[in-house]
């Protein structure tokens, strides 16, 4: 703590990254990234942006981007805002659009950059507590009486559980709050889930946000994007342009295109990931371990005779990461990236070891 600091950063719990240690044959399944590389399109089209024009700003709309998203999600430009990261485009919505009088709510167990944001920009909010099936449950996010929410935020999946939301229950929560914002933010939506990018139509308060580090096989290029009415997208413009008006490079832009207009690689690569994690979750549950249904890129799971941070350590030592967290009611689990075939039956082997 420095006294040149200010109130507000001395007071702030900043969010704590998944580990990204420089170890040699380090089998790493703790930060969900992809376990294949991005389309050689990807590739090829930023080494094409590599020459001249680097010296030139990159285009402040990313509207080439926003085009390519709109195609694939049937929507228009002005209905596409792109920013550095999911990350950055979750941080301008809670700033443009969750900041209100009322709390906003999302579940107590998702993803803990959610109090980070609320502490930054000084948000109140009511952590909802997860049913015994760490499910959401609906009634918990429709308005009583006259009390109102600021805002609903939540993943779907969920995250770290993996736990997907039927389409027709979270429409039912959209609906149900028409005078607020409710973000769904969908990072491992394609793993398995519906997305709720078709309801935009008919919900002017529905924004659905995606990241391009996950199925897309970009987490070092740091593109996000969220899909709006046109009206929500002009809010996080607004935030954006009072911010930063370039928040995503020359390389960046050509690359996520490059991705976006890959489909076929995409599916490709995204159904081996679905295929590998369908077959450890059945090994791992012939361990005795407790695996929670998931439809994103990792898997949720719990032994019952051995302490989740023991596993983690054991496996550590043995080289291979995988995230813990300290929260009561998910201390003992474990969320375990889906990684190549050989990277899963090494941790297979390995829990296999420790077990006994």
């Amino acid at each position: 703590m420095s006294r040149y600091w200010n109130s507000l950063v001395s007071k702030l719990e900043p969010y704590v990254p998944g580990e990204q240690p420089r170890v040699q044959n380090l089998i790493k399944l703790n930060t969900n990234e992809h376990p294949y590389g991005p389309s050689p399109k990807v590739l090829a089209a930023i080494a094409a942006q590599t020459n001249d024009s680097l010296r030139l700003y990159p285009d402040p709309t990313a509207l080439e981007l926003r085009e390519a998203i709109a195609g694939r999600f049937g929507l228009t430009a002005a209905q596409v805002f792109v920013g550095n990261g999911s990350d950055e485009v979750l941080g301008h919505a809670f700033h443009a659009l969750l900041k209100h009088d009322a709390p906003i709510l999302f579940p107590d167990i998702t993803y803990s950059f959610y109090p980070v944001y609320c502490g930054l920009y000084e948000i109140a909010y009511k952590a909802v507590p997860l049913d015994e099936n760490f499910k959401i449950r609906v009634q918990d996010y429709l308005p009583e009486g006259q009390a109102r929410a600021g805002g609903i935020i939540f993943p779907n999946p969920n995250a770290p559980t993996g736990i997907a939301q039927p389409l027709e229950q979270i429409e039912r929560v959209i609906a149900g709050n028409p005078d607020i914002v409710v973000v769904v933010d969908e990072a491992y939506v394609d793993f398995g889930a519906q997305t709720a990018a078709g309801l935009i139509a008919r919900y002017p308060n529905l924004l659905v946000v995606h990241t391009m580090s996950k199925a897309y096989s970009l987490a070092g290029l740091r593109v996000g994007f969220a899909l709006g009415h046109p009206d929500l997208i002009q809010g996080l413009d607004r935030v954006k342009n009072s911010f930063n008006s370039y928040p995503l490079d020359r390389l960046a832009l050509a690359g996520a295109q490059a991705a976006v207009l890959d489909q076929t690689y995409f599916e490709q690569a995204r159904d081996a990931v679905v295929r590998s994690r369908d077959a450890l979750t059945a090994d791992l549950q012939r361990l005795g371990f407790e695996v929670l249904p998931s439809a994103a890129n990792f898997v949720f799971a719990r032994h019952p005779a051995h302490s989740g941070e023991a596993l983690a350590s054991a496996l550590r030592a043995r080289n291979i990461l995988v995230r813990h967290f300290k929260h009561g009611r998910i201390s003992n689990h474990l969320r375990i990236t889906i990684g190549t075939d050989a990277q899963c039956n090494q941790l297979v082997i390995a829990c296999r070891e420790i077990l006994k």
